[in-house]
Order: C-alpha cells, then structure tokens, then sequence
C-alpha cells in the first residue's frame, strides 16, 4: 500500500465514479481501477461495489477511507513542513578559535533570510564536533584541518594565516622584514591548552623548522593568550581573524617569512541525515562569507 494508491481510492471515495475520479487525477479509467484492484487484493477486503452508475463504499471501505484522509493529511503536512523549514532549527558548531569571530556575522546574515528560526551553536573542541555531527546533533560545524573523520562531509574553505603577536616593547615588534622561525629561538611562548589544534599546528609549524617552542603559559581562550602577550608574559601565534576582531593595545602582529604559518578551515556535515534548506542556506553562507573575507584581507 503506497500513496498513490491511497489518493487513488480517496478520489474514487469522493467522486463516487471511476471515470470522475480518472479525469481528475490525470490517469486513465483502467490504470485507475488496476489500481484499485491492487490495494483491495493486498488488503484482502473489498473496499468499493461497482454498481452501474454509482461506486459505493463498503464497511472496509468506510474504514480505509477515514484512516486514508488521516495518513495523507500527515504525509503531506510532513513533507510542508520539510520543504518549508517550519521547525526553523539549525544546530551549528565551531571550535572556539573561530566560533567567536566568524559565528555571529553567520548567523547575522542568515537571520535575514530566516529571520524566524531558531539558531543554537555549540563552541566545543574537534572531536566533540565531529562526533556530534556524525550523531545529528549538529548540522554543521566549522573547524580546522588535519581531522579523521569517516562517514561524514569535510569541505576545505579557506586557508587563514596565523600572525605572531608580540607585546609592544619586545624586540620583536619593530622592524618591516617578515620574521624567520630562527629569530624565535628561545622566547617563551604562551599558547592554548594542548586540546586545541592551533597549538599543534603551531607547534609543527615550529618542530617543522627545527625550532623547539619554549612553551611557559597555556590558557583556553585567545583572548587570555592575547591579554598575558600583552602583558609581557611571551610571544604566540593567532589566526587571522582573531586579530582582525578588534583593536588590541600593547601587542604588535608580524608576518613570518614565507611558507608562513596557517591554517585551513573546513565546514563538516553527515551526508546520511536530512539536509534542511535551513542547513543548505548555512552552508552557502559560510562560503559567501569566507570568500569575502579572504578577498578583502
């Protein structure tokens, strides 16, 4: 027993004619009445007397006919709200070393086309996001590449450079010449707790040119990095974005000689859940947005 088969019959349940009923689903008397004779031999009743002017429900008929209008009514209410987003929930996710520069201009921007729905984001680590999307909980999430994640949707968008931030009065803050990783050696460096992948990032970036970072203060967020930095505590690397957030005083940014430390930035679904027109709307803003931003540093 399939939909057609039961708007069939309801139509034949309302016209009370074969042909009438034909002439209005757009299908031929015989077709119609095949089909018909599917239902009623799948369900074993009789469901309409074909009398010689007029079809009449019998009790089965009575019976499927209530529950048919039911059934219709909520497969097509589902599909209504499916295609229209009545729930307007969207589950985003982000690690926190972009969910507090680039989230909220998202969502801005995406309250413009929905200005009904319901955003919730979700500020976690890696592989709390990856987890979280492979379950459904989430429907998107932003992080930075190198991730392993099998049965789900990984989108590289853009690579961010990472700007070594220095405090103003340190040796370091002056001068035009892009840094090399050897004038590094042996300054402390504050960086942020292990589970994030910037440190790692930064920290293979370094390992990678044969520089040990001297590693004197961890925190959990970027802001703390950039307060203590500030401060005189050490020196550290930060995204791009984290810079361009807002004026910082007493900490200079400088540019490190080429290859210059970044990071790419990947957008992750699961493929295998339903993808709302609320999610597919995210996922085109985060590209508009990012392109943009990319274009305009």
């Amino acid at each position: 027993m399939d939909i057609s088969q039961l708007r069939y019959f309801l139509e034949v349940a309302r016209q009370r004619s074969f042909s009438r009923a034909a002439e209005r689903l757009g299908v031929t008397q015989p077709a119609l009445s095949r089909a018909i004779g599917r239902l009623e031999q799948e369900l074993g009743q009789t469901l309409l007397e074909r009398q010689t002017r007029r079809v009449q429900l019998t009790e089965a008929g009575r019976l499927l006919c209530e529950r048919a209008t039911q059934m219709l009514a909520l497969h097509d209410d589902t599909l209504q709200e499916l295609s229209r987003d009545v729930s307007r929930t969207l589950r985003i996710g982000a690690i926190p070393t972009i969910c507090p520069y680039v989230v909220p201009k998202l969502l801005k921007r995406l309250r413009r086309e929905f200005p009904d729905a319901k955003l919730i984001v979700s500020e976690k680590t890696t592989d709390a996001l990856l987890k979280m999307c492979r379950e459904g909980e989430l429907q998107a999430a932003l992080v930075a590449l190198p991730v392993a994640a099998r049965y789900l949707e990984i989108e590289p968008l853009v690579d961010e450079p990472l700007w070594l931030v220095v405090p103003a009065s340190h040796r370091l803050a002056h001068g035009r010449q892009a840094l090399s990783v050897e004038q590094l050696k042996g300054e402390p460096f504050i960086l942020l707790d292990e589970v994030h992948c910037l440190t790692q990032s930064v920290v293979a970036f370094c390992r990678e040119r044969h520089v040990q970072p001297l590693i004197v203060e961890t925190a959990h967020q970027l802001e703390t990095v950039l307060s203590l930095v500030a401060l005189g505590h050490g020196i550290s690397f930060v995204p791009q974005m984290a810079r361009e957030a807002r004026p910082y005083r007493n900490v200079v940014f400088r540019l490190m000689a080429e290859p210059r430390p970044s990071r790419r930035i990947a957008l992750v679904w699961n493929p295998y859940r339903f993808q709302s027109r609320l999610a597919e709307a995210f996922r085109q803003t985060v590209h508009k947005y990012l392109a943009q931003s990319s274009t305009d540093s």
